[in-house]
Order: C-alpha cells, then structure tokens, then sequence
C-alpha cells in the first residue's frame, strides 16, 4: 500500500507515518509545517518509500498531484490547540474546512479511500456518558470562538458522508478522544504534556477551571493502530465504515484535577496544583468546557476487533521519557 498522510510531520501523523513505514507500506507527507515538525519524521526520513513535501492542502494542484500517486489517503491536516482556535478562529474555519474540500475533490477525481479526522469536540455540550457517533451534537452559539473548532470539524464529516452518498467516495471519519503521547507539544494548550512539563520542572502544575472535569485520554501509538485498521476496511468498502464516523478513544476517564494529581505522584514532582479560571486563562468570553467527555467505542471495536488499552501510566511515562 502506498498512502498519503496529510499534517503528517505533526504529532498523530508522524507516529503514523512511522507505523506504516514498520509494516513495509509507502508513505508520503505532506504538510506545511504551521504547527508540524520535520524533526517528527527523524525515525522515517530517510526510509525507503518515504517521500516528504512541504505543502498546503488547500493547493488543489498539489493534492491532485499527490493523491494520484497513492492507494489511499489519510487526511490529518487541521488547525488544532484550543489556545490557536480562539487566537485564530477564521483560520480555522477556513483551514479546516477548505482543506477538507479540496482533499475530497481530489481523491473523488481518482476514487481514493480516504479517511478523515474528527474530533470529540462536534458533540459539544452533550451530557450523554458515553457518546456514541449517532447521538445529537449540541453546540454553543456561533458568537463565541471556542465553537468554530467543532463546527469546522462537523461541516468535514457533513461533507465528505455527501460525497460517500452523492459520488460513492470511500469516505470514513475517526473522532479522536484526547490522543497524547510523546511529540505532542504544550505550546497550544494541550493539558497533560503540559502538566508533565509542570512536574517536570517543579513549577505549579495550572489547572483551568474547577479541574471537576473528566475525560479519557489515549496513547496515539493505540489510535495509529485504530486508524490503519479502519482504512484497511474502508479500503475494501466495508459498509461498516464507508460513510460513518468512528469514535476512538480509551473510556476510562479522570477528572483533570485527578490527572495533575497523578503526574505529580508519578513524577515525584514536589509542585503545587494552581487553579486559573477560563476568562484569565482564555481571554475569551463566553468560553465553555464541559464537565464529562467519554466515547462509546462499540462500533470501533465491532469493526476492527481492536480498541485503545495502553494505561494512563503509560502514556505519563512515554511523554516524560521524551522530554
């Protein structure tokens, strides 16, 4: 096999790269290095059936080129961070969603599988426990910035399901449930390579809010694991897949205050928990964060017999370890 990954020098995409690489497939990346790395891609670089391009998806004339060359298409390439969506909320809507489209066009011209990332952020405010891909989206008033993120992410699905029905376009979208591990970078909001960073340096581990909210959090190296397993299946047009979003996630949660609390046991760290509300963290008014976030992975573990088991010890470890 021989695929395109799209963002694939940031974080979830350059472990992806690697994994394809281990399991004698051809990659090629291409991103444009707004939040990636090519330091990320150290491990593949020089591989044979490696090949990197610094490019925006948005350059229709770049994607037709690349996704001619490839049997399928992960498309990873997103404005991501909560700290950069509400810095830069029409780049985010515009990245996102024109990505996207042009993405899709491009793999409708060849007829190329192609997967699409999501997020756990188009359920909103939804207080279902453990949220499952056809319950409601309940999202926040367009006034406020900190919506536009999950909007652009829910308008990806709407689309590319449009083009599984109206071209038949093998068309998949994963919603990823907090994937961390090492890479992941703090620089634009992510909380626990934050924490960890916090521990690791002895200052006050800052927790936003009441620190009451919970959520599940998953090694990537479980997602890669995920996705290579719901392309395969897209691939042969497995109805399970063509034309449906699949949650990924790990489903034991813990509430943040909890999380920071753990870090700093397992680090040793001698820190104290400092508590900063949303208005002074965000400078954004109207900023919400919900109180529970927790997929129901029945489908993913339906689909491919596989769903995300590395510990949240683990994955504390791996990030430290890569600091």
């Amino acid at each position: 096999m021989r695929a395109l990954i799209t963002g694939g020098a940031g974080f979830i995409g350059s472990h992806l790269a690697d994994h394809l690489i281990d399991m004698n497939h051809e990659v090629i990346v291409v991103d444009n290095l707004s939040t990636g790395n090519e330091d990320n891609l150290v491990e593949v670089r020089d591989a044979p059936g490696f090949t990197f391009h610094i490019g925006d998806v948005r350059d229709s004339a770049l994607m037709y080129h690349l996704v001619n060359q490839v049997d399928c298409v992960f498309h990873l390439a997103a404005v991501v961070g909560v700290k950069r969506v509400l810095q830069n909320p029409a780049e985010t809507i515009m990245v996102n969603s024109g990505g996207t489209e042009t993405v899709l066009e491009a793999c409708r011209n060849y007829m190329k599988p192609v997967l699409l990332a999501s997020s756990s952020e188009v359920y909103g405010k939804s207080t279902v426990r453990f949220m499952g891909e056809m319950d409601d989206l309940v999202l926040g008033p367009t006034a406020y910035s900190r919506w536009g993120y999950a909007c652009s992410k829910a308008l990806d699905e709407w689309l590319g399901f449009a083009f599984a029905r109206e071209y038949n376009l093998p068309v998949a979208a994963v919603r990823f449930f907090n994937i961390v591990g090492p890479r992941q970078t703090a620089e634009h909001g992510m909380v626990l390579p934050t924490f960890v960073g916090q521990a690791l340096a002895n200052e006050d581990i800052t927790i936003y809010g009441s620190g009451d909210q919970r959520r599940t959090f998953t090694h990537v190296l479980d997602a890669v694991i995920a996705i290579t397993g719901i392309m395969a299946r897209l691939a042969v047009g497995d109805v399970r897949a063509v034309g449906h979003a699949i949650n990924v996630g790990a489903t034991e949660s813990i509430t943040i205050r909890g999380l920071a609390g753990l870090v700093r046991r397992m680090l040793d760290g001698k820190c104290e928990l400092k508590f900063i509300s949303y208005e002074d963290a965000y400078e954004d008014e109207g900023f919400e964060d919900m109180m529970a976030r927790a997929p129901d992975v029945t489908a993913l573990r339906e689909l491919i017999g596989f769903v995300p088991k590395l510990s949240l010890e683990r994955i504390i470890e791996d990030i430290a370890g890569s600091m």
